[in-house]
């Protein structure tokens, strides 16, 4: 015993700096009980839906009915919705033209966007009254990824519109803007239509390939702009 007094009082200098010591790691404790508390409350949440959100609910009052095919629907809405927004550019030629970097395959961020719709579309549930607690949260964070990606891609493209391509590649561009335009333009005529269509996509050859459905989309409006043939009189 006196040995230990004989120390404490040769050294009661280091119970300054001990402290400082103590009390970082006694922080450091308390943040990673936190992360790891909140860790647990997430996996709770995703395992039980609804059950932390009626926490609230004072004692003795009826649970309200979960609804769990709401909360599918809900992100097949938030997931329809991206999906929209990317057909505006799919199904629009002109609007490729003017921002090719949502087709080309070449760029990371459209390639990111592209492999998050996948993702997304292959976990879209057949059956929204049948979808299980971690099916729906693997669903909802694909959904988000394939919205956040696709904002990414979208704002790039915007931002950088046809500078990849050099003074000629964009006055090829320019010209089958214009092209397009005439093509679906219901005030030309039908040969003048069709030439602008074929011209449009050999000044595009080599610089932007079309999706599928951009071709067929551009087609069907201008067999829509030409109309249907007449039928040839009886004789």
């Amino acid at each position: 015993m006196n040995e230990i007094l004989s120390f404490a009082g040769s050294y009661w200098w280091l119970v300054f700096p001990l402290s400082g010591v103590f009390a970082v790691w006694g922080r450091h404790w308390s943040e990673a009980s936190e992360r790891r508390h909140q860790r647990r409350m997430e996996l709770y949440r995703l395992k039980h839906p609804g059950v932390l959100h009626g926490a609230h609910v004072q004692a003795g009052q009826p649970e309200p009915a979960r609804r769990p095919e709401r909360d599918v629907q809900h992100v097949e809405r938030m997931h329809d919705e991206v999906d929209r927004r990317w057909l505006s550019y799919e199904l629009d030629a002109a609007k490729l033209i003017d921002y090719p970097m949502m087709t080309d395959v070449r760029e990371p961020l459209t390639v990111a966007f592209l492999r998050a719709k996948r993702e997304a579309d292959a976990l879209r549930p057949e059956n929204p009254s049948a979808v299980s607690a971690e099916d729906l949260a693997a669903y909802r964070s694909a959904v988000t990824s394939y919205d956040v990606a696709f904002q990414i891609a979208e704002t790039e493209a915007r931002r950088v519109r046809a500078s990849g391509f050099g003074v000629e590649e964009r006055q090829r561009l320019q010209t089958a803007r214009k092209l397009v335009t005439v093509a679906v333009d219901d005030a030309a005529t039908a040969a003048e239509r069709q030439t602008a269509y074929r011209r449009a996509r050999r000044e595009l050859d080599g610089l932007i390939v079309l999706p599928d459905a951009t071709i067929t989309s551009l087609e069907e409006k201008v067999a829509g702009a030409i109309g249907p043939r007449p039928e040839p009189s009886p004789s």
